[in-house]
């Protein structure tokens, strides 16, 4: 992850209270580097204040394996979501389609699986390239039409309820086949001696610790190249530390079930994939361009109509991938299905950093804010907390997450 603190060197104690001093002042260089660059790990540090909160209040049960597991995949399509979301906020628009088109693939999959007896791969195959035709449509007006995405996007997602119905004829349909149905429920299969974990996914956690160890050191390297300022040595391990831990203890939870769900594998390729085109690749860069400084962007050479139709059509196969997940978990297609997803999708974008005005906004920032969600949400229910406060409490979550990106802003301004 990129970082704006600018490195300093810490003044050496004085003598007699080398001790004290140094802590003191190893402290001092954290919190000033957590202030400078708060509007990186702040939703981060939410998250965890979040999760301890809820863990205390319900003795435990959050993060009890099989929670863990639960809360994996009841927020997996949201994440989906958010990935794609993110990608659409930082160009500079919005997509109120994608809860609409998430219940339209659903009830498409299951016209395909279930009236038609079509194989399940070829029926993922159709419907993401149905997700993806969906997307490119309103990109097109959107891009090429110089229509608002607000009121193309408001308009598919009339359109796409209304052809849920019609797929459905008003009814629920299912069940899916097993191979789709893992694709919302299932594990990774047991493999190896018996250790009381599961074996394939503390491999996975351990691969995936040194992968992010690696990512955090070669980024730091590449930003010192070319003169940028760089996280202190000290906050920089302490950050690498962190990420590791965290890993592990969510890896073990996992192996001490029944292992990584399948739709996780899914979630990660996702992150990985998005993360460096959004990092390292042209494609991502114009993302960013178009979003910060339309007329800029145009005098670059950046073909911002082409960028804008790529990215909904994006956003298009993510809202199926995620429709796809949403009915195979239920294990049924219902015209009711998919409502205020889209809300949820650009909550969990804003609640991780997005902003408003767009050009800002990463993908990890993306499952962050849906990670907020996902555990507000899960840890309320175990609270037996009423739907009606539940929605008072996330609307609250993200007036503060917008609030805070402003109050951000006015401070770097000045």
């Amino acid at each position: 992850m990129s970082t704006d603190l600018t490195a300093r060197t810490p003044a050496p104690a004085p003598p007699g209270k080398s001790g004290s001093a140094a802590g003191g002042g190893l402290l001092q260089l954290v919190l000033a580097g957590l202030r400078r660059n708060m509007r990186q790990y702040g939703m981060l540090i939410a998250l965890g204040l979040i999760v301890a909160l809820f863990a205390v209040w319900t003795d435990g049960d959050l993060l009890l394996p099989r929670n863990v597991s639960n809360l994996v995949l009841q927020n997996s399509y949201i994440l989906i979501l958010a990935i794609g979301m993110m990608l659409v906020i930082i160009a500079g628009h919005i997509d109120l389609s994608v809860g609409s088109l998430t219940a339209f693939v659903g009830a498409f999959a299951a016209v395909l699986t279930v009236q038609h007896d079509v194989p399940w791969p070829v029926a993922v195959v159709l419907c993401l390239m149905m997700g993806a035709l969906a997307g490119a449509v309103q990109g097109f007006f959107i891009a090429y039409g110089g229509i608002p995405s607000f009121i193309v996007t408001l308009a598919g997602m009339l359109i796409f309820r209304g052809l849920t119905e019609i797929l459905l004829e008003g009814r629920t349909l299912g069940p899916f086949p097993n191979g789709l149905q893992d694709l919302g429920n299932g594990f990774l299969p047991e493999t190896g001696p018996n250790t009381n974990y599961h074996n394939i996914t503390l491999l996975l956690g351990l691969a995936l610790i040194v992968f992010a160890v690696l990512q955090e050191v070669r980024d730091r390297k590449r930003q010192q190249e070319f003169s940028l300022d760089v996280v202190p040595r000290n906050l920089f391990l302490l950050k690498l530390v962190a990420i590791s831990a965290a890993i592990l203890v969510v890896t073990m939870l996992l192996a001490s079930y029944k292992g990584a769900p399948i739709i996780l594998l899914v979630l990660g390729v996702l992150v990985v994939g998005y993360g460096y085109v959004m990092r390292n690749a042209v494609f991502g860069r114009h993302i960013y361009a178009i979003g910060g400084n339309l007329p800029a962007a145009k005098l670059s050479g950046v073909r911002d109509k082409k960028v804008t139709f790529l990215v909904f059509l994006n956003m298009g196969a993510l809202a199926a991938l995620a429709g796809m997940a949403i009915a195979a978990r239920l294990n049924a297609a219902s015209p009711k299905a998919g409502l205020n997803y889209e809300l949820e999708a650009i909550a969990s974008a804003f609640i991780g950093g997005a902003s408003m005005s767009g050009g800002v906004g990463t993908v990890l920032g993306a499952i962050i804010g849906g990670l907020v969600l996902g555990v507000l949400n899960n840890g309320m229910n175990l609270l037996s907390v009423g739907s009606d406060w539940q929605q008072v409490i996330k609307g609250l979550a993200l007036l503060a997450a917008v609030g805070f990106d402003v109050w951000n802003k006015r401070k770097v301004g000045s």
